[in-house]
């Protein structure tokens, strides 16, 4: 681990990312990882060299989330949370430019699994804490401190574990600021949109399973399970689902439509999105349910005609749009497929106002005189998701100023997952000054 002992929030935020990276967890959707014992452990250090005490909660050996509070100055005032997941989805070395997990710096980026997602905030937030209690600054109010377990496998072992079964660390805590949110957009030198999350996608990550008889290869077999369920299968993901235009979604595109000074039309998005660069992925994903099949499992000599076919999907629906969502995939998948959940949660969609987005809209302003802050929705999800359960407003609120002409969509779960050092700092500053406000 880095051995420099920086004075301030931007001179640590890099080593403390690059740290973070270096601790491989990455999630594979079991127990079979390395876990986030490593990472909580060091979280927990970070914050008890400056006067915190963290604890670390174990949902099952090596799953580990820490979680600490932070007094403030009115201890009268509902608590605020910043919460961000230690675990990082798999990746292969052999792909990448720089090692997924050596926190290289290169072409004025910090490079790893995790740098976008979402090690990169963990960075922030703890750079920007360690700086105000080294500095003796207390918050306005209580800050709830979670570094979460299980994010990228739906929150089993982390957010829903605590919420669950510690629901008391959260007492008090109304609003919540965690990933995918903040970051940067720009139209050209005179204005730049930075993209609050207030709403997300449902989920539905759903089995697929025919039934057929089994037999020889060899012979005609009118009733395989393999081609009944690739037809299903093809049909899904071939299918165009239709635009819905959620309120979140129709305030994004108002303003977006001002920025361009362009009317937008959302059935007719493909030249609009063709302008987005690096964020189109993520809008044009809002703008309609979405279902991808994502694996296949059959057989196991080639010449025998096995008796179960299985396929798996990543299905999301918009808030308010579930019922037609599993309505419409039903219909797709045809009665001979069964079809099952293997994780699924709610859609989230709140309001773009009240104090602490004017306390995300003057922290950005100060920091980049041309930002403009504009709500959006999130085609993923957070742990915002079992949050919600206690009541907890949650925004996507982890601000980086992003060169236009980097690709940040395809930072999320791809290759060469890398955050821009100025980014790192940008979002320590910004972070600093929200938490003034907040």
């Amino acid at each position: 681990m880095s051995q420099s002992t920086p004075t301030t929030g931007e001179e640590e935020v890099v080593d403390l990312c690059r740290d973070l990276i270096r601790i491989d967890t990455s999630n594979f959707g079991d127990d079979s990882g390395p876990g986030e014992r490593a990472a909580a452990e060091y979280v927990a250090e970070k914050l008890a060299e400056v006067g915190l005490e963290p604890k670390i909660f174990e949902s099952r050996p090596g799953r580990a989330s820490t979680v600490a509070r932070i007094e403030g100055e009115d201890r009268s005032r509902p608590a605020l949370m910043i919460h961000g997941h230690t675990d990082v989805v798999p990746a292969n070395a052999a792909d990448w430019t720089h090692h997924p997990f050596s926190g290289e710096i290169a072409d004025g980026c910090v490079w790893g699994r995790g740098a976008v997602d979402m090690k990169d905030m963990d960075a922030m937030t703890l750079a920007v804490v360690r700086d105000r209690l080294r500095s003796g600054r207390k918050p306005p109010r209580d800050i709830v401190l979670a570094f979460l377990a299980d994010e990228e496998a739906g929150g089993t072992h982390g957010a829903r574990y605590l919420v669950d079964h510690h629901p008391d660390l959260f007492e008090g805590v109304t609003e919540a600021i965690s990933e995918v949110g903040g970051f940067s957009f720009t139209v050209n030198e005179n204005l730049r949109l930075y993209l609050i999350e207030t709403a997300q996608k449902g989920m539905h990550w759903m089995r697929l399973t025919v039934d057929g008889t089994a037999g020889h290869g060899s012979m005609v077999n009118r009733d395989n399970a393999i081609t009944e369920l690739c037809e299903a299968v093809g049909r899904l993901g071939r299918h165009t689902f239709p635009v819905r235009v959620t309120k979140t979604v129709r305030s994004f595109l108002d303003e977006l439509s001002d920025a361009l000074g362009v009317e937008l039309d959302p059935e007719d998005m493909e030249a609009t999105l063709a302008r987005l660069g690096g964020i189109a992925k993520i809008i044009g994903a809002t703008l309609s349910n979405t279902a991808a099949p994502t694996q296949l499992d059959a057989g196991y000599k080639v010449n025998v005609i096995p008796g179960r076919a299985v396929a798996h999907v990543d299905g999301r629906f918009l808030p308010g749009y579930e019922e037609e969502f599993l309505a419409d995939i039903d219909r797709l998948i045809g009665p001979r497929v069964k079809r099952e959940d293997v994780h699924s949660d709610k859609a989230l969609e709140t309001t773009f106002d009240g104090a602490l987005v004017d306390a995300m809209r003057t922290a950005l302003v100060a920091e980049d005189p041309v930002a403009r802050a504009v709500p959006y929705m999130l085609s993923g999800g957070t742990d915002a998701k079992s949050f919600d359960d206690l009541g907890i407003r949650g925004f996507g609120f982890a601000p980086l100023k992003l060169p236009p002409e980097l690709d940040f969509a395809g930072m999320f779960h791809g290759v060469d997952e890398r955050v821009p050092v100025d980014g790192l700092k940008f979002g320590v500053r910004v972070l600093d000054r929200f938490i003034d406000r907040c």
